[in-house]
Parts: C-alpha cells; sequence; structure tokens
C-alpha cells in the first residue's frame, strides 16, 4: 500500500520521501513502483516522460530522521493502534514545524489514533485502496478534532493524485470498510451453508450488480488475515452480529487455499497467520511505511 500511495503522489508532481523500517522492504517498494510504471508505459497509459519524471520524484530512506521537513505524511503501518500512535509521536519528536498526519487506516479510530497528539485538529484519516495507482476512491475521515483546514488540505492532495475524494466522520469502519466488510463476510457465510461456491457467489455479483470483482475474490486479494482483524474490530466497537466472523473454517478455507495470504484453519475458526507483509503481524518485526510530501 505504502509504495502505492508514494507512487500515486510523485505521478502528480509532489516531492516524496518514502521511508521503510528495512533496507529490503524500501527495495521491494521501488520495485514495485518501477513495474506499475512499466506496465504503464508498455499499455500506452504512462509516458517514458511521465515514468521517469515520477521516479524521479522519489527518494527512498530507511531513516525517518530524513523526512523532517515534511508538509504532510502518510503513514501506512500495520493496523494497530498502539503503531499509530508510535508513529504519529516518533514524527512529532523530529519535526517542530506544523504538518498534517494522515492515517490510511481502514477502519481504527481517527479521534483515538489522535489522542495525546500536540496537534490533533491536524490528524485526519485518509483511506486508499489496491492497487492506489489504479483505484480511483480516497476515504477522508474527519475525528473529532479534525480541523476544516486540515481536510480541504488532504481533499486537494487527494484531487492532485487525481483521485475521487469522500468525505466520511469518524465511526467504527467508516463507510468503505464498514459496508465491505459486511458483503464479505455474508458470502463467507454463504459458502458455509452451502447456497453456491465461492466462484460462483463471486460471479453474481461481478455479473448480476457489474462488481468489478466479487466479494470472496476481493477478500483473498485483500488478505484473509487483514479482513478477519476488521470484522472482530468492527463486532467489538458496533456490537452487532453481522460483523462476528464465520466460526467454523469451512467458510474461510475455499479462499485460505488460494495462496494469497497466510491463514490457518482450525476446528474452532481461523487463526489470522503472519503475512509475508506482516500487514497485521502481532510479532516484534513489522513492517512500515510513512510517505511524506513536498508540494514542487
Amino acid at each position: 500500500m505504502g509504495h502505492g500511495i508514494a507512487q500515486a503522489a510523485a505521478a502528480a508532481g509532489f516531492e516524496v520521501v518514502l521511508r521503510d523500517l528495512e533496507e529490503s522492504f524500501v527495495e521491494k517498494g521501488l520495485r514495485a513502483i518501477e513495474s506499475n510504471l512499466s506496465k504503464g508505459v508498455e499499455r500506452g497509459k504512462v509516458t517514458d516522460e511521465e515514468r521517469a519524471r515520477t521516479l524521479s520524484l522519489i527518494r527512498a530512506t530507511t531513516q525517518l530522521e530524513e523526512t523532517s521537513d515534511s508538509d504532510l505524511f502518510i503513514e501506512a503501518v500495520p493496523e494497530r493502534l498502539d503503531l499509530k500512535r508510535e508513529t504519529l509521536r516518533a514524527i512529532e519528536s523530529l519535526n517542530p514545524a506544523d504538518f498534517i498526519f494522515a492515517t490510511n487506516t481502514s477502519s481504527l479510530s481517527i479521534t483515538e489514533i489522535a489522542e495525546g497528539a500536540r496537534r490533533p485538529e491536524r490528524v485526519v484519516g485518509m483511506h486508499f485502496f489496491n492497487p492506489v495507482h489504479i483505484m480511483r476512491l480516497v476515504e477522508i475521515v474527519v475525528g473529532r478534532q479534525t480541523s476544516p483546514e486540515t481536510v480541504e488540505a488532504v481533499r486537494a492532495v487527494a484531487v492532485g493524485m487525481k483521485k475521487e475524494p469522500i468525505v466520511v466522520r469518524d465511526v467504527p469502519g467508516f463507510a468503505s470498510s464498514r459496508l465491505g466488510v459486511a458483503l464479505g463476510l455474508e458470502a463467507m457465510r454463504m459458502v458455509e451453508e452451502g447456497v453456491a461456491g465461492a466462484k460462483d457467489i463471486d460471479t453474481a455479483m461481478e455479473l448480476g450488480y457489474n462488481h468489478p470483482m466479487g466479494p470472496l475474490r476481493l477478500t483473498d486479494l485483500v488478505g484473509l488475515d487483514v479482513r478477519l482483524h476488521i470484522a472482530e474490530y468492527l463486532h467489538a466497537k458496533l456490537g452487532t452480529e453481522r460483523f462476528r466472523p464465520p466460526t467454523s473454517s469451512g467458510a474461510w478455507l475455499p479462499r485460505a487455499n488460494s495462496g494469497r495470504s497466510r491463514v490457518r484453519a482450525s476446528t474452532s475458526g481461523m487463526t489470522a497467520g503472519s503475512r509475508r507483509t506482516a500487514a497485521v503481524s502481532r510479532k516484534p518485526r513489522r513492517r512500515d511505511a510513512e510517505i511524506n510530501l513536498r508540494p514542487k
């Protein structure tokens, strides 16, 4: 996700500092950007000049100190409240100037992330969608103390990145995740109940409702462990049964077998394993990404 945001920002003409924890993560992100741009050139969507310009505007590092003079920070760290807060505090300690902190969370409370922040009015949600260089939506999430000026600033950035921003209130799951997870969970229950096979359920939504991708295939793309984490969070926060994950492994197993995500089936339900990108890993080692923008 982080490299996709960096690519979209640089393509819009922003100077970008892409920061990750380890050199291998940084190199992997840059390779993905180069691959995306090369495919764009092959398909006639990107010119050679645009490709070169985009790459020239991205500087990658593992040192957070190199981002200290940025005006906008877009974090793409794992979906854990403590990590989001830790990232914000680290940036505050290095950057005495005012900046906007945009979190790419898909479900966590912006208000809770901003608790104790030096400038909570400059903390906002900026929820991008994979693959970022293709998907047009950006969900701007307004926390309890987020200022109108902050909202307008990130809206302008999103529009500059050729995205279509929507503005939503800071409630669990916002708009997109709440709807998307509800549909995905119901599709899993339908597999569990034997209503239809996974492929047929996806086909029903793709051809019957013109969805570009069925709910089960989309869940596979996002990652079963990520969807499970969000579903558990929404179930706890909203207290409604519609977000309780299916309890048996039958609904999850057909998707887990595709190999896109590391999820183990168990007789008591699904247990999230460690993904290669450590997207929701609870282990000490984790992958972080901050995308820091400077207007050029």
